[in-house]
């Protein structure tokens, strides 16, 4: 029997691409309810409709509650009778996050702390949420919202497992294919219109990672997690200009425009620093980094020390498995996104 069997999970920013693949694998399973908790009604009432056609016999199971993580009073009224949360909401796009850095800090910073609050309150059993790899070593204001997402996490944790109470672990990954403001469906669009796509820097690596593969990360720490851990799923990885060149192998060769990297984006990506790596498991598809248990007992830190503090490399996009143009149109035919646009399924 599943730990969900007749469980309630909610879902922070459910109405995402990541919460839509939650109810892809859950929805027809013996889980008792899913409650999508987010701040866009519109996206809400989609998604009610979606379900509806689509799973007419297990639509009812999903509640949706409109509300924002900046609101405690909106997470606290949506918590009661929660066993488990997978926490995505969050300001993801990199540009935006730069130019508005403070709204990063109130979503990705205190929304979690909030949702942390409320749920440690209502007797949440387990926490899954979600971070990313620019909140390793980040250099942008996204990035750095993440990482503090992740002390904010990190702490919580540390709180509750005094409290022999709610277990709050963290997961980590890059780059997921296809998901909402990702670089395929931009590539597949700009295919369609007949314009060239426009490539940011061709030497710029990122992880291949599907959102299916993305949940899976998540049940799995879901299922071995102390608290405070952070798991990473060891993933491909291949770089813009052959990600590019895949996506027109299949769509057709439009040319290509290279227009220079955005604000704050990185020329790899780094799921686990040097740091982290000292105190990680090979759990073989992934890495645990087991939390740091340290104290505020300065002594150690100034009396005593540490010999290693750092593993020679981090985990990175540049020193991982790298596919060539033929691995890299086999792993971007894995998402369901590539799978329909070849079908003919165009998306908005």
């Amino acid at each position: 029997m599943s730990a969900f069997s007749g469980a309630t999970l909610m879902i922070t920013g459910g109405t995402g691409s990541f919460g839509n693949t939650v109810l892809k694998h859950f929805l027809t399973s013996d889980i008792a309810q899913i409650r999508i908790f987010s701040r866009d009604e519109k996206k809400q009432d989609d998604m009610r409709h979606d379900l509806q056609a689509k799973y007419p016999n297990h639509a009812k199971k999903v509640k949706f509650y409109v509300g924002d993580v900046r609101d405690p009073r909106s997470l606290a009224d949506a918590m009661p009778g929660v066993d488990y949360i997978f926490h995505a909401a969050a300001l993801k796009q990199v540009p935006s996050c730069e130019f508005f850095p403070m709204q990063a800090v109130k979503t990705n910073v205190e929304g979690t702390d909030n949702m942390l609050h409320a749920a440690i309150k209502a007797g949440v059993k387990r926490i899954v949420c979600l971070s990313t790899d620019k909140a390793a070593y980040p250099i942008n204001a996204m990035g750095i919202s993440k990482a503090m997402m992740e002390r904010v996490i990190y702490a919580n944790a540390r709180v509750a497992a005094e409290q022999g109470g709610t277990v709050i672990c963290c997961t980590r990954y890059g780059n997921v294919m296809c998901s909402r403001g990702s670089v395929i469906p931009l590539f597949i669009d700009q295919i369609h219109a007949g314009n060239p796509i426009t490539i940011t820097d061709p030497n710029m690596t990122r992880f291949l990672m599907n959102l299916d593969e993305a949940v899976e990360l998540v049940r799995f720490a879901f299922e071995h997690a102390n608290p405070g851990d952070l798991f990473i799923q060891k993933a491909d990885a291949s770089t813009i200009g052959d990600l590019a060149k895949a996506v027109q192998k299949l769509f057709g060769d439009t040319g290509t425009n290279i227009i220079g990297t955005r604000h704050g984006e990185k020329l790899y990506e780094t799921l686990m620093t040097r740091e982290e790596r000292l105190r990680s498991e090979d759990m073989g598809k992934y890495f645990r980094v087991a939390a740091d248990n340290r104290d505020l007992n300065y002594d150690k830190f100034f009396v005593k020390g540490e010999v290693h503090t750092m593993a020679d490399e981090a985990y990175t996009s540049h020193n991982t498995n790298r596919l060539d143009v033929a691995g890299t149109v086999e792993k971007i035919k894995t998402a369901d996104y590539v799978k329909e646009e070849l079908q003919g399924i165009r998306h908005n």
